[in-house]
């Protein structure tokens, strides 16, 4: 069924706004706003004021890990008249959740690099050069002539999923796409509710079941939905029980044959939630899924609030998956674009 947007008396607004002239009867409200456009070209911002404002918003959200694992690390690579202290080195990037067998690898190629400008910059090289490759302009792109862009969100169940799909709804919103949100976690208790709060505040529709419905139905009912209505996205929740129960991962393999079924030659973007505290046990979920779904990118979460950063290295590395999104903060504009140069630099400001 179809969720509609409930009436704005019934939507929760973060601050009381100056009194405004109705609505025309039968019209929409516009969709929210964010306090500063982060998207270039939404509203004819320009597009290096937006890349600058996106840059500090990560170099703010990554205060802890700079004020963690990187001064830490910085402390050991030494000054001007100081030879770096390389096993702290490497017991420094273990600590951040870079990985213990990746950590060696970093320190013995930065030793070898003897890079002009030390030992800080042979490290950050080396870290640099772990993140994958990526187009710099990526998006979600439909792949099949009249459908839409597939996004399936998967993960497991507290790490952010519903909160970055209602930021993602509101990203796009903004940049004037149309998108429709598929309920298909319909085994957790209030999943369904939760999305749709999301969708009233980003202004879009939810298809969604009962409670305990196939969540390839719910799928499929999206998809022809958008199809009908020419919708540009449609964004699917699934279900996030843990990654040691083998119906989970049957079930989102399920989905991604019906979206084949529906759209013949689709290929859905598959983005895996992490929750950025999680470290290493987080990295073994993601390899999990990465399995059973195949994911074409990460959703790193809460970055803000851990001082271990260096977990984004391991995911690019170990998975050979770009991280596509990073979340320093609670509003949905804090849903950052990820950009490995920036993400360097923020590093080491």
């Amino acid at each position: 069924m179809f969720r509609r947007r409930k009436p704005d008396a019934e939507v929760d607004s973060p601050e009381p706004e100056a009194p405004s002239e109705p609505e025309p009867a039968g019209q929409a409200p516009p969709p929210p706003r964010f306090d500063r456009p982060l998207f270039a070209g939404f509203d004819d911002e320009d597009p290096e004021v937006a890349r600058v404002d996106v840059e500090q918003r990560l170099e703010h959200g990554l205060e802890r890990t700079r004020g963690g694992f990187v001064s830490r690390l910085r402390g050991y690579l030494g000054t001007e008249g100081e030879g770096p202290s390389w096993d702290d080195v490497e017991e420094t990037l273990i600590a951040g959740d870079v990985g213990a067998a990746l950590a060696m690898d970093v320190v013995e190629a930065a030793r070898r690099r003897r890079d002009p400008g030390g030992a800080e910059a042979a490290v950050r090289a080396e870290l640099a050069s772990l993140l994958v490759p990526r187009d710099a302009g990526w998006e979600p792109r439909p792949s099949v002539a009249g459908g839409p862009a597939v996004v399936l969100i998967v993960g497991v169940n507290g790490t952010g999923k519903t909160t970055t799909i209602g930021k993602l709804a509101a990203r796009y919103t903004a940049e004037g796409r149309t998108v429709l949100l598929a309920a298909a976690d319909t085994f957790r208790a209030a999943a369904i509710d939760q999305l749709q709060i999301w969708a009233d505040r980003a202004g879009v529709q939810v298809v969604s079941h009962a409670p305990g419905a196939d969540p390839g139905a719910v799928v499929y009912d999206a998809l022809d939905a958008a199809v009908a209505r020419g919708a540009d996205i449609v964004i699917a929740d699934t279900a996030g029980r843990l990654h040691t129960k083998s119906n989970l991962m049957d079930e989102l393999a399920k989905i991604r044959r019906i979206v084949d079924r529906r759209l013949p030659g689709a290929q859905p973007e598959t983005l895996f939630v992490l929750d950025a505290t999680t470290g290493q046990n987080g990295l073994q979920q993601a390899k999990a899924f990465h399995e059973a779904a195949g994911l074409t990118g990460v959703v790193l979460t809460k970055l803000d609030s851990t001082a271990k950063g260096g977990i984004v290295f391991a995911i690019e590395h170990d998975l050979g998956v770009p991280v596509r999104f990073v979340g320093v903060g609670e509003q949905a504009g804090d849903l950052l674009p990820f950009d490995p140069d920036a993400f360097v630099a923020a590093l080491f400001a």
